[in-house]
């Protein structure tokens, strides 16, 4: 199996200090919707102006690098093993590099590993393998800010008055957003499941970050259901960081599970503005980015 180490670095460089293009324009419509000269327009001018400047000079879009998430999908044949080896390699080159920020520190002893990498869960690796096709790897850094914002609730929920249906659904997402009051860096962009257990959730909610924010989910329904929370949370007024403002969220995406009937969680990952997702393709030994 063909070293990737350096394309992978490659994808760590990208997705650190390039901003997706679906997420920047979305933040240069969202200035357009504030006042001009006021606080929450201010604070998305500031963004944007750190947007290009970190493009410019591939410098790290947040100080806070986040967690590295990967989820890779490869053809059969190839050694997780590895791949994993391989990633971790790009992981602490990427570290020594100032892509990302030593991140990774013992729960106990808090001592930092200096190359961010850890026990088996840091960097976060998910592998899956898929018949026939090209070896993609999709990668979010996920801040820890936005990442405590995130929220899980079992439904029926008695103080929202929340039943075990989309309604349901609705008033516990829109209640996480309100919990967070603009940290985790608003104008944030909501992962959801429905379903699951409590551990399946949460990943599959990361999965849902992996759409881009102009796409429309094949569910009518669930489609509805993530224009409607995307426009009533805009209408809570917390705004950019919490200053007030039309733009608390850029967008919401849902997935769905099964279930076992005893449960219903409804589990909200919380993405900040700085939406820092992208995919490499690999195939005839050249990689291409997304």
């Amino acid at each position: 199996m063909q070293d990737l180490t350096a394309d992978i670095l490659e994808l760590i460089r990208l997705t650190s200090t390039d901003l997706p293009p679906d997420v920047e324009q979305a933040l240069r419509r969202a200035v357009l919707a504030e006042e001009p000269g006021s606080a929450a327009c201010n604070a998305l001018e500031t963004i944007l102006a750190n947007v290009e400047l970190s493009r410019a000079n591939s410098t790290p879009i947040c100080q806070d690098t986040g967690t590295p998430i990967f989820y890779v999908y490869h053809p059969t044949g190839w050694s997780t093993r590895l791949l994993r080896q391989q990633i971790e390699r790009a992981v602490a080159e990427a570290t020594r590099l100032s892509y990302l920020r030593p991140n990774s520190v013992h729960s106990l002893s808090g001592v930092n590993s200096g190359n961010n990498l850890g026990d088996a869960h840091f960097p976060s690796l998910h592998f899956e393998e898929v018949e026939g096709g090209p070896l993609t790897i999709e990668l979010i850094l996920k801040g820890g800010g936005c990442e405590n914002v995130g929220a899980q609730y079992s439904l029926p929920y008695s103080p929202l008055g929340a039943g075990r249906d989309l309604a349901g659904v609705r008033k516990v997402v829109l209640d996480a957003v309100h919990q967070a009051q603009g940290q985790g860096c608003a104008p944030g962009i909501l992962g959801v499941a429905i379903g699951g257990d409590r551990g399946s959730a949460y990943f599959a909610s990361k999965e849902a970050l992996f759409r881009q924010l102009d796409d429309q989910n094949s569910d009518a329904q669930l489609a509805s259901l993530e224009e409607r929370l995307t426009q009533e949370a805009n209408q809570l007024g917390i705004g950019p960081m919490g200053f007030g403002g039309q733009t608390t969220v850029l967008g919401t995406k849902i997935k769905t599970l099964h279930r076992l009937p005893a449960s219903y969680f409804v589990t909200i990952s919380y993405m900040c503005w700085a939406y820092r997702r992208r995919r490499m393709v690999w195939q005839d030994d050249v990689a291409e980015y997304s």
